[in-house]
């Protein structure tokens, strides 16, 4: 009898799931949510999903994508991207808007995005745009860009409750297709970064060390990746960085 073949471990990497049906909702994001849902009657056309950084902003712009059929574009792209290249009635999504400021081609990709909001306003299309806050607080460098998006709603993503940071910290396991028990999630939440980077982060240290360690996920080996964690920042467990 031939001996059992050893599964082999890769640190492969994680492929998250960003359609509705992983959108958990809690009374963190709920009212975002909704406010996404009016679509297509937003104010004049426009909407702005705001949060702190991996609140989950790229989530819900693809919910709203698959919805609308819209193209999402990166900031970082507006000022490569002529505007007639957009059809007027179409749908779309700008990330991480609130870095044009303090872009090198800044100047020109704030045009490109007001031209946008003006092609779309004229053909009936939508725009959303996403940042850390809202286009007011952006310091935008172009007057006219300010106003257009001044007039946007602002769909806000709160810091995660325990329930939604559970369920957070569950998706990002099965991002890497690791299964965990209830027991560890409760062991964590009190204990780690209350942020959605933060879960990440320590996701991604927890399965790299038990990948290294060939060990579980376990509540030994989670207390071990935090005080390593709480030795390399100089902050105490469950505070934000």
């Amino acid at each position: 009898m031939s001996p059992r073949p050893r599964q082999l471990v890769l640190d492969l990497p994680a492929r998250p799931a960003l359609g509705r049906e992983a959108f958990y909702i809690t009374p963190s994001n709920a009212l975002a949510l909704a406010q996404i849902d009016a679509w297509p009657d937003w104010p004049e056309g426009r909407m702005a999903v705001t949060g702190p950084t991996g609140s989950g902003k790229t989530h819900l712009t693809h919910v709203w994508a698959a919805r609308a059929r819209a193209r999402i574009l990166q900031a970082r792209d507006l000022a490569r991207t002529d505007p007639l290249d957009i059809p007027a009635d179409a749908a779309l999504a700008v990330e991480d808007a609130d870095t044009l400021p303090r872009a090198r081609d800044g100047r020109g990709a704030e045009e490109v995005l007001f031209h946008l909001c003006n092609r779309l306003r004229t053909g009936g299309g939508t725009l959303l745009v996403t940042g850390r806050n809202a286009p007011a607080r952006w310091g935008l460098r172009l007057p006219d860009l300010a106003s257009r998006l001044g007039v946007a709603g602002v769909a806000r993503l709160e810091p995660p409750d325990d329930e939604l940071l559970s369920a957070v910290l569950l998706k990002l396991f099965a991002d890497r297709q690791v299964e965990v028990s209830p027991d560890l999630v409760d062991y964590l939440l009190p204990r780690m970064e209350r942020s959605f980077s933060g879960a990440k982060a320590l996701v991604g240290e927890l399965d790299r060390a038990a990948l290294s360690r060939k060990r579980q996920i376990t509540p030994r080996l989670a207390a071990e990746v935090l005080k390593r964690q709480d030795g390399s920042s100089g902050n105490a467990p469950g505070t934000a960085h």
